[in-house]
């Protein structure tokens, strides 16, 4: 019988296990690397590992605990699910809690703060821990039963799924960046075209972008109903890494003769800055095909687009110009890290200046949690990864989702445009 390579993700989970190889369906019981629950998530993992009887977490340097959805506390209900979580983590010693003030948006913080490394398994219940494949991680999204599980024991069952395999060949066009690409994809395969597949990101395009650009792309595998999204690990992740790594890690390569379900090429040179219209982030058209609809806000930020690179891009933009006054422009630095940068290099200045309010990090309005819900009727466009139906605020308000560089540009005007419209 002839022995065939294995895929980055397979090499991951067989090394995370007893066996020397898997394969798809096949179905394991592995060793977690890192645990993440956010304020939302988390209570449920607290209350199901309670009932274990289990009087200690497995391990309390691999557990991060990010209140970033409803913080800072919008209501009572917030408040006091951030208490439980708190004092959980209290109770167990966490390392890795994040109080306000500390915290991040969790998609953003886990890589800054070196706590997603290349070759690990980390799961978290949220569906964009599937951003630290961007670090040649298995990162993915579980149930918060799941996690209480994790938790207790330091393993979790999985069943090894396909890979299939995406070359973006060719120079990326201005202002076309990692958010284009992967929305270009989704709009190609439909959000259920990789449904429980591994999604593996590569071709030139791809290692030409940078970190943060590479981490949006991770970020919205899920969006295609992708199981993780992987990048290859090269002298960007190693140079991303080289300050923050908490732990020494061992990044995989996918074999030369490894199976994918599919290989699925793109030339990007054809790729335009893209938009994605309600209700589904599969339904894109190029900028250039939008039609001019008018907004009533933009939202930039959030764990797909909350990172430095995204605020820079922004501010290139907004400098000198301002907000339409129809229309109510919110920025969100992902971290502390990255606001305190973007105030150092001016450019919260400049968004502010511009007519733009900027928040502490938080999830924010991206789930319909606070700070810039609307109301019946509005549209928004947003660097956020989804645009169901009320997913912003009201079920009868809109989002469209785009770039950064999108989203700016159309809050100066007042409707979607083009970068090139602006500056």
């Amino acid at each position: 019988m002839i022995k065939m390579g294995m895929t980055m993700v397979e090499k991951i989970i067989a090394a995370h296990t007893e066996h020397e190889t898997v394969k798809p369906g096949q179905i394991v019981n592995a060793r977690v690397d890192m645990i993440l629950g956010n304020d939302v998530t988390t209570p449920v993992a607290i209350r199901e590992f309670e009932k274990t009887g289990v009087d200690k977490v497995f391990d309390k340097d691999r557990i991060a605990i990010v209140p970033d959805h409803f913080t800072p506390n919008k209501d009572i209900k917030s408040a006091e699910q951030v208490r439980m979580i708190r004092e959980f983590a209290r109770k167990h010693g966490i390392t890795y809690y994040f109080e306000v003030g500390r915290m991040g948006i969790e998609h953003c913080l886990l890589p800054e703060q070196g706590l997603a490394l290349p070759g690990e398994i980390i799961i978290g219940a949220d569906s964009h821990t599937c951003t630290y494949g961007a670090l040649n991680a298995l990162g993915t999204g579980v149930g918060s039963t799941d996690l209480a599980a994790a938790m207790a024991t330091g393993h979790l069952w999985f069943r090894v799924p396909e890979t299939i395999k995406f070359v973006y060949n060719g120079k990326l066009n201005k202002w076309v960046s990692g958010k284009d690409l992967i929305l270009y994809t989704i709009g190609d395969i439909g959000v259920d075209g990789a449904l429980y597949k591994a999604m593996e990101f590569t071709g030139e395009a791809i290692e030409s972008l940078s970190m943060d650009g590479r981490m949006t792309m991770s970020n919205m595998a899920i969006e295609a109903g992708g199981k993780c999204g992987l990048i290859a690990y090269d002298e960007k992740t190693e140079a991303y890494l080289k300050n923050r790594a908490v732990r020494e890690y061992t990044p995989y390569y996918s074999d030369p003769d490894a199976e994918y379900a599919r290989v699925i090429e793109y030339d990007v040179s054809k790729i335009e800055p893209q938009v994605a219209f309600p209700h589904l982030p599969e339904n894109t058209r190029p900028v250039s095909e939008a039609g001019g609809v008018k907004i009533d806000q933009a939202v930039i930020g959030s764990c797909t687009n909350g990172r430095m690179e995204d605020l820079r891009i922004a501010a290139e933009i907004l400098d000198g110009k301002k907000i339409h006054p129809d229309v109510r422009c919110i920025i969100f630095p992902g971290t502390q890290e990255i606001y305190m940068e973007a105030l150092k290099e001016g450019l919260i200045e400049v968004f502010i200046a511009a007519g733009a309010a900027v928040s502490t990090p938080t999830c924010g309005p991206c789930l319909g949690g606070h700070m810039g819900i609307l109301a019946s009727g509005e549209k928004a466009i947003s660097t956020t990864n989804r645009n169901f139906v009320g997913r912003m605020g009201h079920p009868e308000s809109e989002v469209y989702l785009a770039s950064p560089a999108v989203a700016a540009a159309s809050a100066v005007k007042g409707f979607i445009t083009h970068p090139e419209e602006v500056v």
